[in-house]
């Protein structure tokens, strides 16, 4: 008989879910939609702080970052082909131009092939990471310094890469 019941007789059994009481939690009583409210305008403050921050600083160096992101998957697909395999690319190697408010503007890269993007460096790099990480974890030397090491060198490898064509096409 003890087995289908643990508890012994005459014990109460506490209920599943006990509810707080006024004496259990110090924020009991607190109006919830004041604190959501203060927390709310504390991140939109701060979130809009640090995207303003990121706008004006990336402006600085691309007019509109959003351009070198707009693809789809048909893109990615024909980019990595002419990537990997460019003496199979049988089209033209310059960009299309198209004429915009009395001046020539350029299409951004989901429509053209030829147009720099930035979303196939950012996975590959992305990418690295990961197999990184899975290297690491394989040969368990996995930890989260490891992977910011290696996120620190290739953000480093990346930035000589910028460098070294910036340098070799003022050479030019």
């Amino acid at each position: 008989d003890n087995y289908r019941n643990p508890h012994p007789p005459g014990m109460q059994i506490p209920p599943p879910n006990p509810q707080p009481g006024p004496y259990d939690n110090p924020l009991y009583g607190a109006s919830l939609g004041l604190i959501k409210t203060g927390l709310g305008v504390y991140g939109e403050k701060f979130l809009g702080s640090s995207s303003e921050f990121m706008h004006n600083n990336i402006s600085r160096y691309f007019s509109n970052p959003q351009y070198y992101f707009h693809v789809n998957d048909q893109y990615v697909r024909n980019k990595l082909k002419v990537i990997m395999f460019p003496f199979l690319h049988s089209g033209h190697w310059t960009r299309i131009s198209e004429p915009m408010g009395g001046r020539l503007s350029y299409k951004p890269p989901m429509y053209d092939i030829n147009a720099p993007d930035l979303y196939i460096p950012f996975m590959a790099f992305g990418t690295f990471i990961i197999i990184a990480g899975f290297t690491l974890g394989f040969m368990g030397k996995f930890t989260p310094e490891a992977i910011n090491l290696q996120f620190t060198r290739g953000l480093i490898g990346w930035g000589l890469q910028i460098v070294a064509l910036k340098t070799a096409l003022n050479l030019a």
